[in-house]
């Protein structure tokens, strides 16, 4: 039996176990602290569902990930200590989360800097690839490289935290990314990785089965960190591994999950407002708004998340075809945000009339 065929069986059986790990978790995970993982806030700005829904979907994927740890360890005699690290270090900060255990969004965000500044300075864990000129000669210091890395970090972690509000968004858009991702490195040959890259979407996957269209779990903190860590990894590895590719190709591929974050903030300031505490004038939020007009709410919720995902899925085609043209590919990211700011500026307007 070839390498090939070993991969493939691993992966099915990999598949099946993953499922089953995702169906038991939603299915006794409300046992837990007497139920302290389900999810009764119906008021808060970022809630749309109307019945309580577990947010375990971290510990089904914190368990699928370890078991394909083993697997990885089997097939090639590897540990990934980098995804070991930082998918335990992140899980076990959004976990406090979910279990409602009260800590104040600043300090959450400094026991998430905290642990993954380490992981990044010591493995170490650095971008080797980028378009930026005067970035390159800075990169070379340790120091600024690993806090580069970790504002990178930062950005896809809390991006993937802010549109986790509907059934499927986030999973959906995580998934087309990875499978992009997937695409470069099975072209470039990089076969081995690809596998790590697939055994994310198989857990996405898993997950989407319970959450879409409608929600018997959510992922909760604890997951949305997970793979929104995961994912930022994947970037980084896959812009290394291939440097014939534009960095800003990169950029283009999580502009959704860093544009997000980083308007937020700066919009959330000029409303004098705390830009670390949620609201619900998000674009994801004042899409499903008007959705949700002509569709109603149930509806809407899952709606909203194919509409964007598809809008997101059309605008990055592009940048696949100038992935090799650092200039262009940067011309398309910029353009990009000036197509978030427009469709943000024109649903604002409409939500507000």
């Amino acid at each position: 039996m070839g390498t090939e065929s070993i991969e493939a069986s691993f992966l099915s059986i990999f598949a099946l176990i993953t499922f089953f790990t995702f169906f038991l978790v939603s299915k006794y995970s409300h046992k837990i602290r007497d139920g302290a993982l389900l999810d009764k806030d119906f008021l808060k700005p970022q809630a749309f569902h109307d019945l309580p829904v577990t947010r375990s979907g971290g510990i089904a994927a914190i368990i699928s990930l370890s078991i394909f740890f083993v697997i990885y360890y089997l097939l090639y005699s590897k540990i990934l200590y980098d995804y070991i690290l930082v998918s335990y270090s992140m899980f076990i900060v959004g976990f406090l989360d979910d279990l409602k255990i009260n800590i104040k969004p600043f300090k959450r965000l400094i026991i998430m800097v905290l642990p993954l500044f380490l992981i990044i300075y010591i493995l170490p864990i650095k971008i080797f690839n980028i378009d930026i000129p005067f970035l390159i000669p800075l990169m070379s210091s340790h120091i600024f490289s690993s806090m580069f890395v970790l504002l990178c970090f930062l950005f896809v972690i809390n991006g993937a935290n802010l549109i986790d509000g509907f059934n499927g968004l986030l999973a959906i858009n995580l998934i087309i990314i990875n499978i992009i991702l997937t695409y470069i490195n099975m072209s470039f040959d990089n076969l081995e990785f690809a596998i790590l890259l697939i055994s994310q979407i198989i857990i996405l996957l898993s997950f989407l089965l319970f959450n879409f269209p409608n929600a018997k779990i959510f992922l909760g903190d604890s997951g949305a960190y997970i793979f929104g860590a995961l994912t930022g990894l994947n970037t980084i590895i896959t812009n290394n591994l291939n440097p014939n590719i534009s960095s800003f190709f990169f950029c283009t591929l999580l502009f959704y999950l860093f544009f997000e974050v980083f308007f937020s903030f700066f919009r959330k300031l000029t409303q004098n407002k705390s830009p670390i505490y949620p609201d619900d004038k998000h674009l994801h939020m004042l899409s499903f708004y008007k959705i949700s007009n002509i569709y109603g709410k149930n509806k809407g919720n899952y709606l909203n998340s194919i509409i964007i995902n598809l809008l997101y899925l059309v605008l990055i085609i592009p940048g696949l075809y100038l992935l090799n043209d650092p200039q262009l590919s940067r011309y398309w990211f910029f353009i990009l945000l000036l197509i978030y700011l427009i469709i943000y500026s024109r649903l604002y307007r409409l939500t507000k009339n």
